[in-house]
């Protein structure tokens, strides 16, 4: 097998995990971020797009000890521990959903001030209107989680996704129900942990000027196995990890396209089969990359699933209206009948949000992290993904024992979403020998995956689909974007503006990059 991950090209850096999960919802992810941050002796470094210190840990009732809310517990985990240093990076814009949401500004005061060892700054080292999208949490240079779940409103979910769930509400005492939601992360120690801690000091160092110490490497104990969520079951160990990034262009920092460079990749060397969970289908070189997969006789089957519809009206009407427009190049490409694109709903038919960043080639390549299937997250916003690849291990049987262990993440992710066990997708597609036919039949039966039904575009959709400034491919030149600028005011009323469909790239978006 040729090796996808290249050191400088598809990945930053690959480093071994002692042990490496997949933390799927967000039930789950909250009670092992406690856990390991339960068991932390010298740092948490949090590096996030939001966090919500209102955000209960255990909705159901804290079983874990400690306070339950995210601010009091870490005011708590840091008086306990006179040695422990917490320090969190917040994109600068995403105070304003702080603000707006009433969130007690007790926390955010003493964190920015210094009058705690919990230290809070906002990240504004980004070209303009770009996003810090990224999920990192390291603690102690040991361990750490990286992918696609915020510590905010709205994300926690069990992976029952009921239709009514009582504890899936807004903070307070009346706060509203919340929509179901799905989500996915990663958990890794040992080098690979303390690789993504020299990424968080690289973030604190931009955004303040000072990069903060790093802790002592662990020595030859039971720290690790100490760190380690008692909670979360290892899927691999011994295996090394691809740490990939997207980050524009900004000041004295070179453009980043890592994330970008590796999800073409893996297209390009899929053999059978290619499964994405993502948030969105709005990146047309992604796209037109799987199109021309689809066009040949032997390609991949390729078998997507987003959320129905995009958060709010500008979101649908950017990133939904790109995705109507990618499904209809996609469907035109598909001679042979193998792509296929789902949205997930509840026993009752309630809509599932999927925010997960999920993509596994040929049950051989995993890959998950923070970015998203659009413009931003390849080349404009900051994004973190990690991705094992089974290429890399030392022989064939360590090989195909990943392999089915990358297998079993697809089939368990496929089972959640279809109210079935594992080992029923895994037969089905084993006895049938084609991932798109074993789901077409389980989705007819359990309507539980529905079939994407492109929906019609109206003026505003079409130029909102269009237009590269909501979601950029990667940060204007400046006196690029001047000149632009200065043609388009000086451009004479009776002079026909150029048809937006002839651009080669069509980028559609949304501020901010979603979450």
């Amino acid at each position: 097998m040729s090796q996808l991950l290249d050191p400088g090209r598809t990945c930053w850096r690959i480093e071994a995990a002692a042990r490496f999960a997949v933390i799927v919802d967000g039930a789950d992810y909250y009670r092992a971020l406690k856990e390991a941050i339960l068991k932390a002796r010298r740092s948490v470094a949090m590096i996030g797009w939001d966090f919500d210190t209102r955000v209960a840990i255990e909705p159901e009732g804290a079983t874990l000890e400690g306070p339950n809310e995210l601010g009091e517990f870490l005011e708590w985990i840091v008086e306990r521990n006179p040695e422990l240093d917490v320090s969190i990076l917040k994109w600068n814009l995403g105070i304003i959903n702080t603000l707006s949401r009433g969130e007690t500004p007790l926390y955010v005061l003493r964190w920015m001030s210094g009058a705690s060892r919990v230290r809070l700054k906002l990240d504004a080292a980004h070209p303009v209107a770009a996003s810090h999208h990224q999920k990192i949490v390291v603690i102690d240079d040991a361990l750490a989680f990286c992918g696609g779940i915020d510590i905010t409103m709205g994300r926690w979910d069990t992976r029952a996704h009921r239709d009514v769930e009582p504890r899936r509400r807004a903070p307070g005492r009346r706060g509203a129900l919340l929509q179901p939601w799905h989500d996915a992360t990663t958990c890794v120690d040992g080098p690979a942990a303390r690789a993504l801690g020299d990424l968080a000091r690289e973030r604190w160092s931009r955004a303040t000027g000072k990069a903060p110490d790093a802790p002592p490497p662990p020595a030859d104990d039971d720290r690790l196995e100490d760190l380690w969520p008692d909670s979360v079951t290892p899927l691999a160990r011994g295996v090394p990890v691809g740490i990939s990034r997207t980050a524009g262009a900004f000041g004295a920092f070179a453009q980043v396209s890592e994330i970008e460079a590796m999800t073409l990749a893996m297209i390009a060397g899929a053999k059978r089969t290619i499964f994405v969970e993502n948030q969105y289908f709005a990146s047309r070189r992604i796209a037109e990359a799987m199109a021309a997969r689809l066009a040949e006789p032997d390609g991949p089957e390729i078998l997507m699933i987003n959320p129905h519809s995009q958060e709010g009206w500008l979101e649908e009407a950017t990133m939904g209206a790109a995705r109507v427009k990618l499904l209809a190049l996609m469907r035109r490409a598909d001679h042979h009948g193998r792509f296929r694109l789902f949205h997930p709903v509840t026993a009752g038919g309630v809509a599932i949000y999927v925010h997960a960043k999920i993509m596994i080639v040929d049950d051989r390549v995993l890959k998950i992290g923070s970015a998203n299937f659009n413009n931003r997250s390849m080349g404009f916003d900051t994004e973190c993904d990690l991705s094992v690849d089974a290429a890399l291990m030392p022989d064939e049987a360590m090989a195909a024992a990943l392999e089915a262990q990358i297998a079993g993440v697809r089939d368990d992710l496929l089972a959640e979403h279809l109210g079935l066990a594992p080992e029923t997708i895994a037969d089905a597609v084993a006895r049938g020998g084609s991932l798109v036919r074993a789901v077409d039949g389980f989705a007819s039966e359990t309507r539980r995956l529905q079939p994407l039904q492109a929906r019609d575009l109206d003026v505003l959709d079409q130029a909102l689909a269009e237009a590269d400034l909501v979601d950029p491919e990667r940060p204007p030149r400046p006196l690029k974007a001047l000149a632009r600028r200065f043609s388009t005011i000086m451009r004479p009323r009776a002079e026909p503006r150029p048809a937006l469909a002839s651009r080669r790239d069509p980028v559609p978006g949304s501020p901010g990059g979603g979450a």
